[in-house]
């Protein structure tokens, strides 16, 4: 398309245009591109004037057309925004840039919920609709400069065209555009089949002409007969609307029957009707093929009478009745399709969605009242979701939080893990505070500490319920584990004024009914109540047998112990005193060489070996404790349980057994969780080493290995 026929297409339907700003743009860009070339013999400067030549199509406004022409000088480094703003003014200048910002985003996914994300995030960064519009413009014509059966970065082109470009052209209501660009990508992604289809239907094409000539004069006729105003056209179905039913009903294209819609267009509702009318008297109505989207109108403002008859030659006949007005929006809409979710059941729009956007509906019908389109795109610029924004995570998924959300709100739906351990974020590849508000286009990465810990003042900045659930979890389960802590230590110091040993109690049968008594689960709700003063440890020792009743139960159930040697050695461990006794390690704390340890007689097996340290050793028994010590020369292994917490990449375990196996650490025992969130996963693993230093040098390789976020010991 030459320059001079893009103005004077602008001119002719809009003559009060300034045509000067659409000549500085051409010469500007002419002078840019002068020697480029975008395909092989085609000048650069062709793209830019297809472009501006689209949209002179649409009957757009200088400033559209102008940044059709300039629409990739700012996303090529050829010019800055600034000098761009200075040449042609804020509006083209905004323009651009919205189309440079939708240009460099990366979409990674094409499920159906990111597809939806992504149309979603485009609308919301353009909120100019010119945007939207010059970026369809230039998408158009890249899709028809592709050549069909193209591979690579083509058919990736078609599939984001499938995906994103053709449903918002839908969505503004641009139905031309949705069919040919549809089209276009079909013929890219399935090149025989496009070619199968288009070769029948151009073998018949003539045929299908004399059909098409014949039911229009049928038609014509009887609209004069019966005194209603109108025209009649006919058309065979775009290329990828009938593969679509062919596919979807699995039938061959001479099985397609209804490939041609004749399309009447009169000038009032009530002619609509007696069209209709006109119509079934003529020829037999197919059973359950009218539609009446008159009175109940599509949420893009689509409205028409549709239905399907038994035409002249037997065969099935889509007619379509409207008014000139509904065939006007429905070629040509641009504000209409922002509500409509492909397949989503028209009774189920937000009706809170419908009145924020009613108004532009309002706009379509006043914009037939106004001498300029520059009047009627100044009033639609709005934030079509004002309250969401959408961001990218690093990997290129999108994610919806609602406006105002914080990058903690992010870390907490990647993973609540990553969410309690974020200490900051880089936004766009900067580092940002976390109370940074999250804008729509975003890519938010997410910097964690191992032990770091949630901040209260978290819960004033999120927003999502999510976030704040987990943040309010996270101080629950601490303030419960004090409680407990405080719980016992009430209790320890009551038993004692009444010549009580609590530890005697607190893994007892007795202490668990005296919780069920308070109406708690277990000794651990009993004790946290005690520490948050709901329950006094003198109710608690109310609750229990008499002290001569459990002292009679202690004796009955004490054993003693055997002095024997098992199968199993002594276990590298000596008792002080004893050489013939059965001895354990305990699983609960696993002990190995070099830490301090202690044992403890158990009724009837023996003697357990504990580390000093253990929780279950501090509430056993003072008197049951033994003194013992490692016997160094056994050249024993000690099974060892620890937990990772690593990237959910793959061959990470594969790296971590051979970390293990340089150490010469046996692993025993590998249980791997499912992934719980964003590239996080766990794995427990049961190794064998002889003593504690060759366990820190176990811990620390793996902790060095890329990929690991935590290592630590596992102990029940």
């Amino acid at each position: 398309m030459r320059f001079f026929e893009i103005r004077d297409q602008m001119l002719s339907y809009y003559p009060s245009s300034d045509s000067s700003l659409l000549e500085k743009a051409y010469i500007y860009v002419a002078s840019i591109h002068r020697g480029r070339v975008r395909l092989p013999g085609e000048p650069y400067l062709n793209h830019s004037l297809a472009v501006a030549g689209i949209l002179a199509q649409m009957r757009l406004d200088e400033e559209s057309i102008a940044s059709g022409l300039l629409h990739d000088v700012v996303e090529d480094k050829y010019a800055n925004i600034d000098e761009v703003r200075e040449l042609f003014g804020p509006g083209v200048a905004g323009i651009v840039q919205g189309v440079t910002k939708l240009s460099r985003l990366s979409f990674s996914s094409r499920e159906e919920r990111q597809a939806e994300y992504i149309r979603k995030m485009i609308l919301a960064m353009s909120q100019d609709v010119r945007v939207i519009l010059v970026k369809l413009a230039d998408r158009l014509h890249d899709m028809r400069s592709l050549h069909s059966g193209t591979r690579g970065s083509g058919n990736s082109m078609a599939q984001e065209t499938f995906d994103i470009y053709a449903p918002l052209a839908a969505r503004l209501g641009i139905d031309w555009m949705k069919q040919e660009l549809e089209d276009l990508a079909f013929r890219c992604k399935e090149p025989e089949s496009y070619e199968e289809i288009l070769g029948k239907l151009e073998k018949t094409q003539e045929e299908r002409r004399r059909y098409i000539e014949d039911v229009m004069s049928i038609l014509n006729a009887r609209l004069e007969e019966h005194g209603i105003k109108g025209r009649v056209n006919g058309r065979s179905k775009h290329l990828h609307s009938i593969y679509q039913k062919m596919i979807r009903q699995n039938l061959d294209l001479n099985r397609v029957y209804d490939i041609i819609a004749f399309r009447i267009i009169v000038d009032s509702v009530k002619a609509c009707y007696e069209a209709l009318a006109m119509i079934h008297a003529l020829w037999e109505p197919v059973q359950g093929r009218f539609k009446d989207y008159i009175v109940k109108p599509k949420s893009n403002m689509y409205q028409s009478l549709h239905t399907t008859v038994i035409g002249p030659y037997h065969e099935r006949m889509e007619v379509q009745i409207r008014t000139e007005e509904m065939n006007r929006i429905a070629n040509e809409g641009i504000a209409a399709h922002w509500l409509y979710k492909e397949g989503r059941p028209l009774g189920k729009i937000d009706e809170q969605e419908t009145q924020r956007f009613s108004w532009l509906r309002e706009l379509m019908e006043w914009n037939k009242d106004w001498r300029d389109p520059k009047t009627f795109f100044d009033a639609v610029k709005v934030n079509f979701y004002p309250d969401e924004v959408y961001v990218f995570t690093p990997q290129g998924e999108i994610k919806s939080f609602p406006r105002g959300s914080t990058p903690v709100d992010f870390a907490y739906e990647v993973h609540t893990e990553v969410g309690h351990r974020c200490v900051g974020a880089r936004v766009n590849g900067k580092l940002v505070q976390l109370r940074y508000e999250l804008q729509t286009g975003d890519t938010i990465e997410i910097l964690t500490a191992a032990n770091h810990r949630p901040s209260k003042d978290w819960l004033k900045q999120v927003k999502t319920s999510k976030a704040i659930n987990r943040i309010r979890h996270w101080f629950k389960a601490e303030e419960r584990e004090r409680s407990i802590s405080l719980g016992r230590e009430f209790c320890e110091r009551e038993f004692r004024k009444k010549g009580l040993n609590f530890h005697n109690y607190l893994n007892s049968n007795e202490l668990l009914e005296a919780a069920r008594g308070f109406s708690l689960r277990s000794v651990d709700d009993l004790l946290a109540a005690v520490g948050y003063r709901k329950v006094s440890p003198v109710q608690v020792i109310g609750k229990l047998p008499s002290k001569m009743e459990i002292e009679e139960a202690a004796r009955e159930d004490t054993i003693p112990v055997e002095k024997r040697r098992t199968a199993h050695g002594d276990e590298g461990v000596k008792v002080r005193g004893v050489d013939d006794v059965m001895i354990r390690m305990a699983k609960c704390c696993n002990p190995v060489p070099g830490e301090e340890i202690v044992g403890y007689i158990t009724r009837g097996r023996g003697i357990t070996v504990h580390r000093v340290q253990c929780n279950n050793i501090g509430r056993g028994d003072a008197e049951r404790k033994i003194d013992v010590q490692w016997d160094s020369g056994g050249g024993q292994v000690y099974p060892v349980d620890i937990k990772i917490t690593h990237a959910s990449d793959k061959g990470i375990l594969a790296g971590l057994s051979a970390v293990l196996g340089q150490l010469d650490a046996n692993v025993v025992d590998i249980q791997v969780e499912p992934p719980g969130g964003y590239n996080l996963g766990a794995c427990r693993l049961k190794i064998e080493v002889k003593d504690t230093k060759h366990l820190q040098r176990v811990l620390s390789a793996l902790r060095a290995e890329k990929g690991v976020y935590r290592v630590q010991r596992s102990m029940e």
